[in-house]
């Protein structure tokens, strides 16, 4: 199929606005929301971005809304020599700070009840909810998952089973998660994680 010369010029112009991959909201900007490709059978995956804060009043990112059956910002810890997975539910931005959900760095999205894999390339909408600047659209970018020699390659979550964890009601039901093919070595993610 070949493309008009306006359709090609509208194509191009996506594309590099991909490729800057920014959104903006007030004194927030939400740089490059991206997802790490998942494997066939996963049932839950793992999104990451920045938020700089370039105003002089402090925000705060309350949560993220999306198109899976749940989703909720997460931060791994380590207990005793264990990494666990907690619910977080608010993350201050001082003015002039940026907050950085990065693999490896503990603090990461979680879309769970994905009925189909994350694929390299793929899009997909969602909000990230601020205090502040209420809900800003933004748009995930699926990235090809990373090599496993990687500093970031412990956090893969395509097929961690969340089961045991539970926020501080005990509210949070993650059984319908998938362990099969966990690649995490030795993190478990609460009391069912070692049984497969």
């Amino acid at each position: 199929m070949m493309l008009r010369p306006f359709a090609l010029l509208v194509a191009l112009g996506l594309g590099a606005a991909a490729q800057a991959h920014e959104f903006e909201e007030g004194d927030l900007a939400i740089l490059h929301p991206f997802a790490i490709e998942t494997a066939a059978r996963a049932t839950t995956g793992a999104g990451y971005f920045e938020v700089r804060n370039d105003g002089d009043q402090a925000d705060a990112l309350i949560g993220v809304e999306a198109a899976f059956p749940k989703v909720a910002l997460h931060e791994a810890v380590e207990t005793d020599g264990m990494m666990t997975m907690q619910p977080i539910e608010r993350v201050e931005i001082a003015p002039g700070e940026t907050l950085t959900l990065a693999p490896g760095e503990g603090g990461h999205v979680m879309f769970m009840g994905i009925d189909a894999p994350f694929e390299v390339g793929a899009r997909f909408p969602a909000k990230l909810i601020f205090e502040r600047a209420g809900a800003v659209e933004v748009e995930f970018v699926v990235e090809p998952r990373p090599e496993p020699g990687a500093d970031h390659s412990t956090m893969d979550h395509s097929t961690m089973d969340h089961s045991g964890m539970t926020d501080a009601e005990g509210g949070m039901d993650h059984g319908t998660m998938d362990h099969g093919e966990m690649t995490q070595g030795e993190m478990e993610h609460g009391a069912d994680a070692a049984a497969e």
